[in-house]
């Protein structure tokens, strides 16, 4: 196998920088570089060269094979962080023979390879690395920390023991083996089947704690949406005006609620237009607010412009002319308002789940219907203890993909893409 480098730390310039070396020959390269190495998980501080020639001063760590994060022998050079000095040592090393510089995502790669991590911990180290807010850092840190890979491994060996059990009175009748053993079955099954319908249902919300809820103002023409919208954004994202109609496409502002992410969306004013692009508008805006986590109901009257939904807030604008309700243009009601949806999102955020991706919702999905069907057939009696096995097979199946036992390669190319070099 290749031994492999690059810098870990964030390009340009910074006070340090950690350039990684991976793979069999790495201590070697440490010695060309700094001579006499430091022992493991030890760091020291070494001169390093490029023959005679003094690169800089660094502190070296080493780690052995099993005991690094790639799993490999790993060396690592925490150097002063110019780019003159980072790019003298990334050139030094590439002409050590038997290195190159890595790919993507590739130290991770390693890690996964050699199961110092597995797949659902590679996504959530990837979201943590993209994490914007401390909902999403706390949320791919557990699964990092291997919270789901705990969770599977042990729903995959009650299902193998329950598995076992009806295979043994298919292919062991005659043997000491239970003569009913759809009690303990129906057990294992019980167990695992509600854990995983708990698990699935709090996936969605997971997946919207990831990739942010959105929150869509809703109101007609002139009600002060984009006034509203500016306010909570602290500047000007929205052209505001008096004339009705102006916001005629989905506004989007990015924003960290009480650590939650969270978009606010200012949508086109909802009313009876002759205009063909308002009207198009209009359409976009009401499917995006269906589609919303959340609607901001602002009222310029008495009708609502479409039905509200659990959760949803119905305020007032334009307190500033009416004298009630909230106002974007001098701010009134606004901490109130923020409050309400901090609530309304920090309830939902509580029934997440420990599967945070599309991915993981729908292998549980899928383990949830085989376990299903499982348990129907074990209640229909031992003659369709085959067919109940092969559902309890399928489930286990469904496990294996959402860890990265089976069918891998695709889901980690579409992770790798998004890995910066270094990691």
């Amino acid at each position: 196998m290749d031994t492999i480098f690059a810098l870990a730390s964030a390009r340009g310039k910074a006070g340090v920088a950690v350039i990684r070396v991976s793979g069999p020959n790495a201590f070697s390269a440490g010695e060309a570089l700094a001579g006499a190495l430091p022992p493991v998980r030890t760091t020291g501080l070494r001169t390093l060269r490029n023959g005679n020639d003094p690169i800089d001063e660094a502190l070296v760590l080493t780690f052995s094979e099993g005991a690094s994060f790639t799993g490999e022998p790993v060396v690592e050079f925490h150097l002063h962080g110019s780019t003159a000095v980072v790019s003298r040592v990334l050139s030094t090393l590439s002409s050590v023979p038997g290195l190159r510089m890595a790919e993507p995502g590739e130290f991770t790669r390693r890690a996964m390879e050699n199961e110092r991590l597995d797949l659902a911990q590679v996504e959530g180290l990837a979201d943590l690395i993209d994490s914007e807010t401390e909902a999403q850092r706390k949320q791919a840190l557990r699964v990092l920390s291997g919270a789901l890979g705990d969770k599977t491994s042990q729903w995959r060996k009650d299902l193998v023991r329950a598995t076992a059990l009806l295979e043994a009175t298919i292919d062991f009748a005659d043997e000491e083996v239970p003569v009913d053993v759809s009690p303990e079955v129906l057990d294992l099954l019980d167990r695992t089947l509600a854990d995983v319908r708990s698990e699935t249902a709090g996936a969605r919300i997971s997946e919207r704690i990831r990739d942010g809820f959105e929150v869509a103002i809703v109101g007609a023409p002139n009600a002060g949406k984009s006034t509203l919208l500016n306010a909570l954004a602290g500047r000007d994202a929205a052209i505001t005006s008096e004339v009705a109609g102006t916001t005629r496409d989905v506004l989007e502002v990015r924003m960290d609620l009480a650590g939650l992410p969270v978009t606010i969306l200012d949508t086109a004013g909802l009313r009876e237009s002759e205009d063909v692009i308002e009207r198009l508008g209009i359409e976009r805006a009401k499917a995006r607010a269906a589609e919303a986590d959340l609607r901001i109901f602002l009222l310029s009257g008495e009708v609502l412009p479409m039905d509200p939904m659990d959760g949803d807030i119905v305020v007032q604008g334009k307190s500033d002319l009416t004298g009630t309700g909230i106002s974007g243009k001098t701010g009134e009601g606004l901490d109130f308002l923020v409050e309400q949806i901090t609530s309304v999102l920090s309830e939902r955020a509580s029934h997440a789940g420990t599967a945070i991706r599309e991915r993981h919702r729908v292998a549980l999905s899928t383990a949830q219907v085989a376990l299903e069907n499982a348990r129907i057939e074990v209640q229909s009696g031992s003659e369709r203890s085959e067919l109940a096995a092969e559902e309890l097979w399928s489930a286990i199946r469904a496990l294996d993909a959402l860890m990265g036992r089976v069918d891998v390669e695709v889901v980690l190319d579409e992770i790798f893409a998004s890995f910066c070099l270094g990691k």
